[in-house]
């Protein structure tokens, strides 16, 4: 049995992110889910993701793009097969770790600036990026057009989820592998490195030139690094 690819997209971003990974996925005979990420808070959004690996029956690899590497990696470890963890331009973080203190541990994030708060009626802020500086800053790789929309369909983080501290992670456990662009401007190629190593990562690719949206802009390198791992379907 193939492994099943589980997607999770990150902050300002949605499933359809992954449209030109999913196909080369697919066509290698993969069953494929590009999982609805709430974008609340890391341990709910990992009891989401969770509850999508119960329903596969198998081994399962693991997917995560920007903040979708905070979720994966607090994804329950019982619930299901998880054979591999792959981070693309994500974060991988350890105990204690939280997305936005990590974007900082090195410089290049530019994130900060770029973002607009919405107050919301629980008491928690919504954060997107400014629309005239998301193709800049998220996805400076990518044509205009494809930026724009972009830009429109992102989804909003909580600021709770990017401060909201990690639990003990699976890639403690767990195989994994890293792709990041070099020109990152959300995540610095330089965490990307320092986390990957951290990891002890069987790969890792930085692609030159690569923004954040590396798995839109290099679908076939993404999807080839993800085809890697689920080679591979019994942790190491």
């Amino acid at each position: 049995m193939k492994p099943t690819v589980i997607l999770v997209h990150g902050a300002f971003a949605e499933s359809a992110s992954w449209d030109r990974v999913i196909d080369p996925l697919r066509a290698a005979g993969h069953p494929v889910i590009a999982a609805a990420n709430p974008l609340r808070s890391v341990a709910g959004d990992a009891a989401a993701v969770s509850d999508v690996v119960r329903t596969v029956e198998g081994p399962v690899v693991l997917v995560g793009h920007s903040y979708g590497g905070m979720v994966i990696s607090n994804v329950d470890p019982g619930a299901g097969e998880i054979v591999g963890l792959v981070y693309i331009a994500a974060f991988a973080p350890d105990a204690g770790d939280d997305a936005t203190s990590l974007s900082l541990k090195f410089p290049g994030s530019t994130l900060g600036a770029a973002l607009r708060p919405t107050p919301r009626g629980d008491g928690t802020t919504d954060l997107t990026i400014a629309e005239d500086r998301f193709h800049e800053q998220f996805c400076a790789d990518v044509p205009a057009a494809i930026a724009h929309r972009m830009a429109i369909t992102q989804r909003p983080a909580t600021q709770e989820a990017l401060s909201e501290a990690s639990r003990e992670p699976l890639w403690r456990d767990l195989p994994s592998w890293f792709l990041f662009g070099e020109e990152d401007r959300n995540i610095p190629a330089e965490l990307e490195r320092f986390m990957a190593e951290r990891a002890g990562a069987l790969r890792v690719v930085g692609v030159e030139g690569g923004s954040h949206a590396v798995g839109v802009s290099n679908p076939e390198m993404t999807a080839d690094l993800i085809l890697e791992a689920a080679a591979m379907p019994v942790a190491i």
